[in-house]
């Protein structure tokens, strides 16, 4: 279903106000599509899920903001409340406590508060609901394993973009991303250097002597 214009006018006017106040640990994603909302989410710390980063998504109808949005991860993660399989996410906030002025600010910090106080009574993965229920440390250590496989970033140290050949380093709220320009760049391969063996080298200090 298209937006209405309503509607469009609406999540632009929610989107500009992320994009110049972001939500500390969140960052939202550039893009032209006002149907689906992506942001970066930081793992918050003393959680499993710390130094992960986490693409949740948004999908809007025209009927927003009447009817909210489906929420998803497109990363994957262990959680009691995020389908293992399509990364559904369950939230009362997305369901039965929707209220229309609650907004896209409002839906993404419930979402992160989410990563700190799972529910395990909705539990869309019944796996981890019930391990964080009566295995607590097993609940941690696949939380873990399974953001470090699948969402934890190698850190790459920041370049100056002269020296980094005109490459640019974009800030988004906290997490900091390459341009495509500078990602894609080939890496400099040094020209051969040609070095003369021992024996050609000894072979020209003889024919010096003899002269």
């Amino acid at each position: 279903m298209s937006l209405s214009a309503s509607a469009m006018r609406i999540i632009m006017k929610q989107v500009q106000d992320l994009h110049q106040q972001p939500i500390e640990g969140i960052a939202l994603r550039e893009s032209d599509d006002l149907s689906v909302i992506e942001a970066e989410m930081c793992g918050p710390e003393d959680t499993p899920f710390f130094g992960g980063v986490f693409v949740v998504a948004l999908h809007l109808t025209g009927e927003y903001p009447d009817v909210p949005p489906k929420g998803y991860f497109r990363t994957r993660i262990f959680h009691p409340n995020v389908a293992e399989v399509g990364g559904d996410i369950c939230v009362n906030t997305l369901k039965k406590d929707w209220d229309p002025s609650l907004g896209l600010r409002h839906i993404f910090t419930v979402i992160r508060c989410l990563l700190i106080e799972p529910n395990p009574e909705s539990a869309l993965n019944e796996e981890a609901g019930r391990l964080l229920l009566e295995e607590y440390t097993e609940y941690v250590r696949k939380a873990k394993m399974i953001t470090h496989v699948h969402a934890l970033r190698k850190s790459v140290p920041a370049v100056a973009p002269a020296a980094a050949g005109g490459g640019d380093i974009a800030s988004t709220g906290g997490l900091q991303t390459r341009t495509a320009t500078e990602t894609n760049a080939p890496t400099p391969v040094p020209a051969p250097v040609k070095v003369a063996s021992s024996a050609a080298a000894d072979k020209k200090k003889a024919a010096l002597k003899r002269l």
